[in-house]
């Protein structure tokens, strides 16, 4: 994959909708959540067409309060998964970040300045200031892993309209890691926006 990589939310979209395109403008992937779920379940596209399924996301409780959200390629195929740190997450941001086979978190993903996302989803409230909100305010996320080396950060893009974010890879990653973690990093911006 060309990095940085570019996800973009569409904001006037019922429900959202989040595409992901590489440095040339290469479609990554595609992700339509659907309305009204008990129970998270995310089917990701090769592209915005759908006619190609290449993974899904499942959580694994109805309440998401501290899911684990699960990745499967298109034949079932565990990829790995994340989940929320709970009452950790209440101010900052915290998730865990598990490979398939094991239960004990490869990395860990955290808001790096909770004040930014504070104010962003206070102004983001206020008629026509709210507006400016988004072009901003920025909140970033970065993934460690437990020696705290950082290996991946999403930033928020200054945007009207519609939510843009860049994935940057900071450090040699294999495969597998790096598709666990642009999930993991798709599933947070979801939750995190549904949060404010």
């Amino acid at each position: 994959m060309n990095y940085p990589l570019r996800l973009r939310f569409k904001i006037v979209a019922l429900a959202p909708q989040v595409f992901v395109e590489d440095v040339q403008g290469s479609s990554i992937c595609y992700v339509k959540q659907k309305l009204f779920k008990f129970k998270e379940n995310i089917q990701i596209f090769s592209d915005p067409s759908k006619s190609k399924q290449i993974a899904t996301i499942q959580a694994n409780k109805v309440i998401d309060w501290s899911a684990r959200y699960h990745f499967s390629d298109k034949d079932g195929n565990a990829i790995g998964s994340v989940g929320r740190q709970g009452m950790k997450s209440i101010w900052r941001a915290r998730y865990d970040v598990f490979n398939p086979s094991n239960e004990v978190s490869d990395f860990k993903i955290q808001e790096e300045n909770p004040w930014t996302k504070v104010i962003d989803s206070f102004l983001g409230g206020i008629p026509i200031l709210g507006m400016f909100s988004g072009y901003l305010f920025h909140p970033t996320y970065s993934a460690t892993r437990p020696d705290g080396t950082i290996v991946m950060r999403v930033r928020k893009q200054p945007a009207f309209f519609e939510g843009k974010f860049t994935i940057e890879k900071l450090t040699d990653l294999s495969l597998q890691e790096e598709v666990n973690l642009i999930y993991s990093f798709l599933m947070l911006l979801l939750l995190e926006r549904a949060r404010g």
